[in-house]
């Protein structure tokens, strides 16, 4: 019996840009997935020391960013969850949304983080629950992927995509800093950030 293969889309999300949905995307088309799903993270333990946006506006932003596309999804499993999230504990859950062996899942994250997962929660065990997809991103090599235990590395799946030199972190400098950032995000979310003075000097 074939598996439904499900992606998830783990992410900060602050805010959601053009390289996330073009990842998104990218996989659902080259690994044949039946939906993604974003998952935005609640309380990221990664960064615990630097200042987030509430993670409701998160979730709005990426509604607004996916809402035209049909087999694109959100769910809010870690916002609604106390404590830290761990990419582990969200995948466990999720596991009891489909039937036994119904469900195979493809967790899609950035190269740059795949490399950082043995400093994650349980990173054996999301192996095991999980294809890991490695988005390529500017300035790294899959070849860098060979410095992982061996567990981990055979569970990922490296994806090569037009690399589009767009972060987050870029975003938030450029608003700050008063410069444009149209055609970086689409355009209901930059509209969203501006109306709600997000990242911006003021807003902080």
């Amino acid at each position: 019996m074939s598996r439904t293969k499900v992606g998830i889309m783990g992410g900060t999300f602050d805010p959601i840009h053009f390289g996330h949905l073009v990842v998104a995307e990218e996989a659902y088309t080259s690994l044949n997935l039946s939906e993604v799903i974003f998952v935005p993270t609640g309380n990221p333990p990664h960064k615990k020391f630097k200042m987030v946006t509430p993670a409701e506006d998160r979730y709005i932003m990426t509604c607004m960013a996916i809402v035209d596309n049909p087999h694109f999804k959100i769910s809010k499993i870690e916002i609604e969850r106390e404590g830290t999230s761990h990419t582990i504990d969200t995948l466990r859950e999720m596991r009891h949304w489909y039937l036994p062996k119904e469900v195979e899942f493809f967790f899609i994250t950035g190269i740059d983080a795949v490399l950082q997962m043995t400093s994650w929660k349980e990173p054996s065990e999301i192996a095991k629950i999980a294809h890991i997809v490695a988005a390529s991103r500017p300035g790294y090599n899959i070849s860098q992927l060979e410095s992982l235990p061996e567990d981990i590395r055979e569970a990922v799946i490296p994806l090569e995509i037009p690399l589009l030199a767009i972060s987050s972190t870029e975003i938030r400098r450029r608003i700050a800093a008063g410069q444009s950032i149209r055609y970086f995000l689409p355009w209901t979310v930059e509209h969203y950030i501006y109306k709600k003075n997000l990242y911006s000097l003021e807003g902080r």
